[in-house]
């Protein structure tokens, strides 16, 4: 099980099959808001439950592709 304490911000999320998916802007309880800026993101927050984080390094590594990730992902309000 993956602690939340273990993501910073800034950080890069990568998928499964090695894409960018994002930057963490933070950990909102058991979710990742991704920063909005970063290019994926076309202008808005969007989220990630932990449940898809498969490690942690110095990046965070989901369990899933770059386009599962992206059709899955929720936009933040």
């Amino acid at each position: 099980m993956i602690e939340s304490s273990q993501i910073k911000e800034h950080m890069e999320v990568l998928s499964s099959d090695g894409k960018h998916v994002g930057r963490v802007d933070h950990v909102r309880g058991s979710e990742i808001e991704l920063a909005k800026m970063d290019l994926q993101a076309m202008g808005k927050h969007h989220l990630i439950p932990l449940s898809w984080v498969d490690y942690v390094d110095e990046k965070v590594h989901l369990n899933l592709g770059r386009d599962e990730a992206e059709e899955r992902w929720t936009k933040a309000h």
